[in-house]
């Protein structure tokens, strides 16, 4: 038997969409993602997933910043500058981190908006009141999950910042001073800023198990 052989991925279309839509134009991305078998939910689906991860990444970035800030209030002397330096990285990173997970969660936004527009316009051509009540239900069922979802996110993302206000405060005392009153006063703040970010990692904890639950509803049944 002769095996057919697998269509190559058209990944020039893809490329194209993902430049459609930095650029705004919503329609024709959304064609063009259609044409490699793409709808609005499969987008919706794979930028949650995004989403989780993002916020995963900004989890591992807060906590490792904070680790750094904490190593910071055991300085015993030395090149204070540099202690700077690698903190004003880490806050910069955190800061990068908090900004993928912000724009994530618009994009995410925009397209269920979409899809649930589309979805309920589609609702209004079925004729057989039945299964128009059927499809009615589920696309309520599925905007419920969906706002937990987002709700969850937009807490996670609420808190970070004034964790990343506290980080910057911090650091630049620290470079205005590069004494060892700085460092008396990060030590001073450490307290509350653990805190804040003890109570960020739960909420982003808490909106990554609501992405997860979210996802397996758009599951396949078996």
């Amino acid at each position: 038997m002769i095996q057919r052989l697998a269509k190559p991925f058209p990944f020039r279309l893809v490329g194209a969409a993902m430049a459609l839509a930095l650029g705004g134009c919503s329609t024709a991305y959304y064609s063009a993602m259609e044409k490699v078998g793409q709808d609005k939910r499969d987008i919706l689906k794979s930028r949650i997933e995004s989403g989780r991860e993002d916020q995963k990444a900004a989890q591992e970035q807060f906590k490792t910043t904070y680790q750094h800030f904490q190593e910071a209030t055991g300085y015993k002397g030395g090149d204070l500058e540099s202690v700077y330096d690698r903190l004003n990285g880490e806050y910069e990173s955190s800061e990068a981190r908090a900004t993928d997970v912000r724009e994530r969660i618009a994009s995410i936004e925009q397209v269920a908006k979409d899809l649930f527009s589309e979805w309920q316009q589609e609702i209004g051509t079925i004729q057989k009141a039945s299964m128009r009540a059927e499809s009615t239900k589920l696309m309520t069922d599925t905007k419920t999950r969906y706002a937990k979802v987002i709700a969850a996110m937009k807490k996670a993302e609420a808190k970070m910042p004034p964790v990343l206000t506290a980080f910057h405060d911090q650091v630049l005392f620290l470079k205005h001073n590069l004494n060892a009153r700085a460092i008396a006063s990060l030590s001073g703040n450490l307290g509350e800023i653990e805190n804040d970010v003890e109570l960020l990692i739960r909420d982003i904890d808490a909106s990554i198990r609501e992405s997860e639950r979210f996802l397996a509803t758009l599951e396949p049944a078996s």
